[in-house]
């Protein structure tokens, strides 16, 4: 270890490939960190790992980030049970647990110094920047804002200089900017910056209509205390059963969406999005809960979860009020236990069936079926919940 020792989070993509040269020729002894988040195959992995090595890094090492993300996000994210601007699922929200491992790493080498490949244009230097400033007081080199300063096209100077030095670059990073992990992909970049349709290139996890099996698929998750804790009848740990999802209703083209959002540095961002199952997790736990809270609980609890989904998306992942959101969000869940199955035919997923011992049935009525009150209670009840509406159209009639 020198005092110039640096830890760079690494992913094997353009960025942070690029981030590997630019800064060993300005003297820094290059430590790399892939945090295995999930998303990425065995073939990927060692892609990462023998780019590392391509790249002459002093050290590299892969850190099973799988545990991790679906405690500190993927529960109290279904809790929660919203999107940002009501669709994307905060499917980069790997990058706090990617930090996390970055600054222990630092720690085992004694430095206080990290690097990421975030570019100065997007929300990610936010997450990456405050989550470090959070979490102790390290330096953080950020090479692409660097390079922003003197290049425009920063991408295409990235793929010159690895080329350059002799690094080839995987033809599908000319065109986009992919981000896989356990939660999902995103895809950014080409016709999609452009706002045009995207091209066949465009592809991810999530299969196209026409390679949709005929065959609909039913699979029946169970939940206690809000979590999800088995698949069909199987217990298994979370982040397990969320990959299994996400293989399962990828053939049949589930949690694809083309987004829209408004970013945290104020420019409007465009990209693909594919959250197979998120998706199909979002729907089983929004149905149970729809069956086992109060109707105030499902009214407010909204309110709570768009505060806490932006807190996440902003970079606020260890702000105090991100705890208390998530204390209130915990306490909802007690009664959310049961079993739910979810279908999907392809492009959606529904749940078809609940069973709960908390489902808020009447003993003695059915919602529009059959009542154990009578017609004076009901028409007493309309007269006395509709009274200032009534009244303010009695008094302000037309004579």
């Amino acid at each position: 270890m020198t005092d110039k020792t640096i830890v760079l989070a690494f992913s094997g993509g353009l960025d942070t490939s690029f981030c590997v040269p630019y800064l060993q020729e300005r003297g820094w002894q290059v430590h790399t960190v892939f945090a295995d988040t999930g998303g990425v195959d065995d073939e990927e992995r060692t892609f990462i790992e023998q780019r590392a090595a391509e790249l002459g890094v002093a050290s590299h090492v892969t850190v099973d980030g799988g545990p991790a993300i679906w405690d500190g996000f993927v529960k109290p994210f279904i809790w929660a049970g919203e999107g940002y601007q009501a669709q994307y699922p905060l499917l980069v929200s790997d990058r706090y647990l990617i930090v996390d491992a970055a600054l222990k790493r630092c720690d085992e080498l004694g430095t206080r110094v990290i690097a990421h490949g975030c570019t100065g244009m997007g929300n990610d230097q936010v997450r990456f920047d405050l989550t470090v400033k959070s979490l102790g007081d390290y330096e953080i080199i950020a090479p692409i804002r660097e390079i922003q300063k003197e290049h425009t096209e920063v991408r295409a100077y990235e793929q010159k200089y690895l080329e350059d030095r002799g690094f080839g670059v995987r033809a599908k990073q000319q065109a986009y900017t992919i981000n896989e992990n356990l939660l999902g992909l995103t895809m950014s970049g080409g016709e999609i910056d452009r706002w045009q349709a995207p091209g066949e290139g465009a592809t991810g996890w999530c299969k196209p209509r026409a390679q949709w099996p005929q065959q609909p698929l039913q699979v029946r998750i169970g939940f206690e205390a809000g979590e999800a804790v088995s698949l069909d009848g199987a217990r298994m740990p979370g982040h397990t059963m969320l990959a299994k999802l996400n293989a399962l209703f990828a053939e049949y083209g589930v949690g694809r969406g083309i987004y829209t959002g408004d970013t945290t540095i104020g420019l409007k961002g465009r990209i693909i999005y594919e959250a197979p199952g998120l998706a199909a997790l979002q729907t089983a736990h929004r149905a149970l809960e729809e069956a086992v809270l109060s109707k105030h609980q499902n009214r407010f609890k909204p309110e709570v979860a768009r505060k806490w989904v932006e807190l996440v998306y902003e970079g606020f992942f260890h702000d105090p009020l991100k705890t208390d959101l998530e204390a209130f969000l915990a306490s909802s869940q007690a009664t959310v236990n049961g079993e739910v199955v979810v279908e999907t035919h392809g492009g959606s997923v529904t749940a078809v069936a609940i069973d709960s011992p908390h489902i808020l049935n009447a003993k003695g009525a059915t919602y529009a079926q059959a009542a154990d009150w009578g017609v004076a209670e009901a028409e007493g009840f309309i007269k006395l919940f509709g009274m200032s509406s009534t009244l303010w159209a009695e008094v302000n009639r037309a004579s």
